[in-house]
């Protein structure tokens, strides 16, 4: 089950309290403000800002 659209709806980053949206994997939450990718594992977002990566021109929207 991956990460509903509901959660997607209300979920924000947690450093800048901005939109976030599903990267193109699938497996991640990007900020583009703060440049953070928040993983996600056994379908449960990690959003804890100490866990997020940097993120890379390979993971932004096309």
């Amino acid at each position: 089950m991956a990460v509903s659209k509901e959660l997607l709806d209300i979920i924000a980053c947690p450093k800048c309290k901005g939109t976030i949206y599903l990267n193109q994997a699938g497996d991640g939450l990007i900020c583009e403000a703060c440049q953070l990718v928040y993983h996600i594992r056994d379908d449960i977002p990690i959003m804890l800002i100490d866990e997020a990566t940097k993120l890379d021109a390979e993971q932004a929207k096309p």
